[in-house]
């Protein structure tokens, strides 16, 4: 009797064995990775971003000299191409820029700027966007108005244009050497406060549609104030459509810090981003020294392409009416 019991088939979706399944086994199970692992351009665009950001972090370890150290650059080493080429120098895998320094290094200290950049500009739209976009959609009336033709207004303006003369004026008004010591604090605040209103008119649609929901009215009768039942209640029924948008938006702030950069008003030269790498290159790439620019950029795109494919993906997942399974 023991062993007929001992060997009996087991429900595993019966609650006692969703209690016992680990956080691991929940979302090995979930549709989400069920999706994941069977999108192979998913699977490579992770993989590869994975690496970047690895690389990135790994800098000081993988680098094999340090572009910041002086005392390591010799200007004698400058324009030398890349080891395949015939007159390339074994020490330098992706040669050398205008300046003696190592690309190889030099590419890997700007993903580091670059992916910085990216990601704590993401952090500051959405930060405003999912406040201000809360708060219109809750409230609704005049603050829904007012925050909306804010927002418009914001809109109707390029981000680049926005960019370039609020970073001219800043460099025209305190000078080249204290911008270029705020040069990273500065593209941070000017690209995600010109971008907050993608994040607002998204999450503010999101809350027009939950606010209405039982579980709202619910919330109001135990007596929960505003802030509570946004942030607490609303907020994570609105994450999906926040999470497509972040991955597509540092890639957009990647993009546009290295347009920045390759005008003159990104990232000094002493602190090299993607950008600047491609900038600082660009009036050599006819003399025969292609790969200054050429390298670098294409690091760039292999970078933004996969986020932008990561973000369709997770557009398909999440959005039950495209995904199908």
């Amino acid at each position: 009797m023991s062993e007929l019991i001992a060997n009996a088939p087991v429900d595993q979706g019966s609650p006692a064995v969703t209690m016992r399944m680990g956080r691991w086994d929940r979302f090995r199970n979930s549709v989400f990775w069920y999706s994941f692992t069977r999108d192979k351009v998913a699977m490579v665009c992770a993989l590869v971003f994975a690496l970047f950001v690895g690389a990135a972090l790994l800098a000081p370890i993988l680098a094999p000299t340090n572009p910041y150290d002086l005392s390591t650059i010799d200007i004698m080493d400058s324009e030398i191409p890349p080891v395949w080429a015939e007159e390339g120098d074994e020490r330098f895998l992706l040669g050398t820029d205008d300046q003696g320094r190592d690309l190889f290094s030099t590419i890997l200290y700007g993903m580091r700027i670059s992916l910085a950049i990216g990601l704590f500009a993401v952090l500051l739209q959405a930060f405003l966007g999912i406040v201000l976009g809360l708060t219109a959609g809750y409230f609704g009336g005049r603050i829904d108005s007012f925050l909306m033709r804010v927002a418009d207004i914001q809109l109707s303006f390029s981000t680049m244009m926005v960019a370039i003369i609020v970073l001219a004026v800043f460099q025209a008004s305190f000078g080249s050497e204290l911008y270029s010591k705020l040069a990273m604090f500065m593209l941070i605040m000017v690209i995600g406060i010109a971008e907050w209103p993608q994040y607002a008119r998204t999450v503010r649609a999101s809350v027009l549609a939950e606010k209405k929901k039982e579980y709202v009215e619910a919330a109001r009768v135990m007596g929960f104030g505003a802030g509570r039942i946004m942030f607490r209640h609303i907020l994570p029924n609105a994450l999906s459509p926040i999470l497509v948008i972040s991955t597509v938006q540092i890639a957009n702030a990647i993009i546009s810090e290295a347009a920045l950069s390759f005008l003159g008003l990104g990232m000094p030269v002493s602190q090299p981003s993607l950008g600047s790498l491609i900038s600082s290159g660009f009036e050599y790439i006819f003399s025969g020294s292609w790969w200054i620019t050429v390298i670098p950029g294409m690091v760039l795109v292999v970078l933004v392409l996969v986020l932008n494919l990561l973000g369709d993906w997770l557009r398909d997942v999440l959005n039950p009416k495209l995904y199908k399974g």
